[in-house]
Parts: C-alpha cells; sequence; structure tokens
C-alpha cells in the first residue's frame, strides 16, 4: 500500500563516506568520530559498497587481523540503492527483500542521502510493527516539515540544479528548478535586493557553484 511519502522526503542529507583504499581501523575512528554506524565507500564521487559496524564485528571474530585490511576487502559490495522519488513503503520492501537496513539515496549515480529502516519507523511505524515495539518513535522536525510541505515550497523533480549543476531533490522558483541550498540563496538574494532599495548595507552572497569555481583555480 502507497503511503504518498517519498524516500526524498526523509531521507538523511551528509551520508558519511570514506575511500576504497581507507583502511578498517580508520573507518572505525570515522564512526567513533562522526558517531555514525555504517559508512559508504567511494571510487572517487560514486559509491560502490557499504560497512557497517556489525560487519567489522562478524569479520573480527574470524579474524582479529582483519584491522589492518583496507575496507575494500570487506565491504559488500553489491550495493543496494534506491531513487527519492520511491514510495518509502516500496523501499522497505527492497530492505526486506535484499536482507539490509540503509539504502543510498542516488540521482543519475550521485549519492544525496541515505535512508534506514529506522527513519521509515520514525515515520510510518505500521509498515513494520515487529520492529516498533522495540523502538521509541520519535518525530524528525525538518523531515517533517518536508512531508507537510505544499505548493513551491515542496521539492517536485528530481535532476541537475539549473543554478549550481548538482544532482539532487529540486524546488520550483519561478521558472527554474533548484536544489534547498540554491533556493535558500535564491531567498536571500531576494531580501539583499530589498535591503538595497531600503539603503541598507549590501549582503555577500555566496553560492555553491562560486565555492566550486574557486576551488577549481587552486
Amino acid at each position: 500500500m502507497k503511503t504518498g511519502i517519498k524516500v526524498g522526503d526523509i531521507m538523511t542529507r551528509g551520508v558519511v563516506t570514506v575511500p576504497l583504499e581507507t583502511k578498517v581501523y580508520g573507518c572505525l575512528r570515522v564512526m567513533s568520530k562522526k558517531d555514525v554506524g555504517s559508512l559508504v565507500i567511494v571510487r572517487g564521487k560514486k559509491a560502490i559498497g557499504i560497512i557497517t559496524q556489525r560487519d567489522i564485528l562478524d569479520f573480527l571474530v574470524k579474524n582479529k587481523k582483519v584491522i589492518d585490511r583496507k575496507v575494500g576487502d570487506i565491504m559488500r559490495k553489491r550495493l543496494v540503492t534506491v531513487s527519492p522519488s520511491i514510495d518509502i513503503e516500496e523501499a522497505m520492501t527492497i530492505m526486506k527483500n535484499k536482507d539490509v537496513r540503509k539504502l543510498p539515496v542516488l540521482i543519475k549515480g550521485q549519492m544525496v542521502g541515505i535512508i534506514t529502516k529506522k527513519d521509515i519507523l520514525k515515520i510510518k511505524p505500521e509498515l513494520f510493527d515487529i520492529l516498533t515495539q522495540k523502538m521509541r518513535i520519535f518525530e524528525e522536525k525538518e523531515k517533517w516539515k518536508r512531508i507537510e510541505a505544499t505548493g513551491t515550497d515542496r521539492w517536485v523533480k528530481e535532476g541537475p540544479c539549473q543554478e549550481c549543476g548538482a544532482s539532487d531533490i529540486l524546488y520550483q522558483v519561478r521558472n527554474r528548478y533548484l536544489c534547498a541550498i540554491c533556493k535558500h540563496n535564491e531567498g536571500d538574494y531576494k531580501k539583499e535586493k530589498q535591503r538595497e532599495k531600503r539603503g541598507k548595507p549590501k549582503i555577500t552572497r555566496i553560492t555553491r557553484r562560486s565555492i566550486l569555481n574557486f576551488l577549481r583555480r587552486r
């Protein structure tokens, strides 16, 4: 049964990644520092695998020397991913069929977030009654805002942002489709123009594109 809530509405952004060459010990340090239970493994910008604390513990039980091996040797190489436009009920079905708890969210091969069983259960606990008996369900303010948003405040499609070019979920701002960051910057730009009309000091506008252009020249 479709819920009407999409993966892109509740996915977690800022996914923690590590390069394929990272040692297992390095992965544990990153997990501890970032307070996460899993890491997505990347080659360049492409997500190619995933490693969890449980995976590392299972390998350590078999061989204590695994701590010095590269994460690429023990990661799950068959990476199961989803699009932000699919319903969370479908995402839960994929998790069940593939026996995974986390799904990286990709747009045209570029990772934009990650969704877990816990993310879904916090929003729709009835999708998995067995687990909900063992969990406390919390409402996540930011994610509910995305679900309840209407009109131009709700994202309408996925693809490259027409301002910065990054693949993401997009919001319609007049006749353009922008990612959340550029949409926010667009609002700041309007405020800046209003301040100029009132004779107030100009606010410098920094966009993702300007930062990328600067880094390319370094």
